[in-house]
């Protein structure tokens, strides 16, 4: 059977990882997680980017080798996925001596196949993105991402033929209408496409820090070339070997990446995987951008959201709950500290927190912290369980916003029910109701904690443990009241 495969783009270790990484990368973690917990078997790869003139030119001005500016980072990457718990299979590196083997093996084929050729390439560069760009997608002279002027560029390249590919792009998309997603960024790359495409150029000779062409060695393969490749040689592509590993991996399910490199990931991408004769990924999804308090992140203006400072202050889980619930997942979104504080108190503190502990501690205060074994007839839980597909497709469709507020209706639901019947007043009138109602309302919280795992894997497990106590408590022994799932901020 076929892995489920799941991919980030590859990090570019030009500097530190910020929150920008963190939201896809949870995004992926999230993905992941439900599927597994769905019994299916997933591949989740991430990893970086390590070559290019950038990553030479950052590493002279700390005065280290490239390499070890690469190891540096790539390090800081695996160390902030271990602190936000991304439970993923594979961590590439671009200069993995496998990924390097395979990366010039597929650029000899294609020069063999022409799909490669030499040629001389003029034309505007912008080196912040180490990207070719037309006069006409240009804004005022300058790279419409970095916003710098972009250079004029003239040398000795070869061409990948991608306006061989324009035709067969366009009948892919036709045909496979989930390919580009979200919907909404569709027509970008339709327009693109259809205005014509031009064979790009694939190599350069004034970047020493990359992987040389084999048979030209003067040469060096474009960084975006050989960072989209890792794609199937992570996934095990070995050219010209059968491989059990790639066959059962690929093609990629999902593939997440930013706004930003979209064209790179659904236009030349799979025009390249064409040129293998390999299948295409089933859905490349492109999200937006986090803005800080209204402002774009950059080092200059000091304002780049460190996740690892906001896991110190809320707590990991909080910062995977607001990344998805404040913005739908696919559209731009602003990271306000005020706005995290707010949804911390309000919603985990209060909606989610107290309910839970309300709940537990009254298990324990009266009924000797005895918890149901089976759930009995439930309307209320009949009503949870129906949320349960939306909350499923929400998720199956990148949805993270969606199925959160679905949850979080359900929540309200619960705490609802608790005001509405006032367990503290059956406990006086009708004890057997309460017993009833109490054990109601654990096997809903247990249904609302196994929905929260992949968003919320700590969190989820807490309130399982604590729900799934099944010893009662001695006579003469005092319930205790558990810690609070989220200590209020001031």
């Amino acid at each position: 059977m076929k892995k489920y495969y799941i991919t980030t783009p590859l990090y570019y270790v030009n500097s530190k990882p910020h929150i920008g990484h963190a939201y896809t990368t949870i995004a992926a973690d999230v993905l992941a997680r439900y599927l597994r917990s769905r019994e299916k078997e997933v591949f989740f790869q991430t990893g970086t980017d390590e070559h290019g003139s950038n990553i030479e030119k950052t590493a002279r001005l700390h005065g280290i080798e490239p390499q070890k500016w690469a190891d540096d980072v790539a390090r800081d990457f695996r160390n902030l996925w271990k602190t936000l718990h991304i439970d993923y299979d594979n961590f590439i590196r671009t200069t993995d001596a496998a990924h390097v083997k395979q990366v010039q093996l597929i650029f000899e084929k294609l020069i063999k196949d022409d799909e490669v050729y030499k040629g001389k390439y003029e034309g505007l560069y912008c080196s912040s993105c180490e990207n070719f760009f037309d006069e006409s997608e240009l804004v005022e002279g300058k790279c419409p991402v970095h916003k710098k002027n972009a250079e004029k560029v003239r040398e000795e390249t070869y061409f990948f033929r991608l306006s061989k590919y324009e035709k067969p792009l366009l009948e892919y998309y036709k045909n496979n209408p989930g390919f580009l997603s979200p919907a909404y960024r569709a027509n970008e790359i339709l327009r693109f496409v259809e205005g014509g495409l031009k064979d790009i150029s694939v190599s350069r000779t004034r970047v020493a820090w990359g992987i040389q062409i084999s048979s030209d060695p003067a040469h060096t393969i474009y960084v975006w070339f050989d960072a989209l490749l890792n794609y199937i040689t992570g996934a095990g592509f070995e050219l010209g070997n059968k491989n059990e590993k790639f066959d059962k991996t690929w093609p990629a399910d999902v593939q997440l990446v930013g706004k930003e490199i979209y064209r790179f990931h659904a236009v030349i991408w799979p025009a390249m995987l064409m040129a293998l004769g390999l299948p295409l990924p089933k859905k490349v999804y492109a999200h937006g951008w986090w803005t800080v308090d209204g402002e774009k992140m950059s080092k200059s203006r000091g304002n780049i959201v460190n996740p690892e400072d906001v896991v110190r202050e809320y707590g990991l889980d909080p910062l995977r709950y607001f990344i998805f619930r404040e913005v739908p997942f696919g559209q731009d979104g602003d990271f306000s500290n005020n706005s995290l504080k707010q949804r911390y108190n309000s919603e985990l503190a209060n909606d989610l927190g107290n309910l839970f502990s309300r709940t537990v501690n009254m298990i324990n205060k009266y009924l000797d912290s005895e918890m149901p074994e089976k759930p009995g007839p439930s309307p209320l839980l009949e009503e949870m369980n129906a949320v349960q597909k939306g909350i499923d497709a929400d998720i199956e469709n990148l949805q993270f916003g969606s199925a959160l507020d679905k949850i979080w209706k359900a929540v309200s639901v619960l705490n609802k029910k608790v005001d509405t019947e006032k367990p503290w007043v059956m406990a006086k009138t009708d004890p057997e109701k309460l017993k009833s109602f109490l054990h109601e309302m654990v096997w809903c919280l247990r249904l609302i904690s196994s929905w929260l795992y992949p968003f919320m894997p700590d969190t989820s497990a807490k309130m399982h443990m604590h729900l799934a106590i099944g010893k009662p408590r001695a006579a003469d022994v005092e319930p205790k009241k558990i810690e609070p799932l989220f200590p209020r901020k001031q």
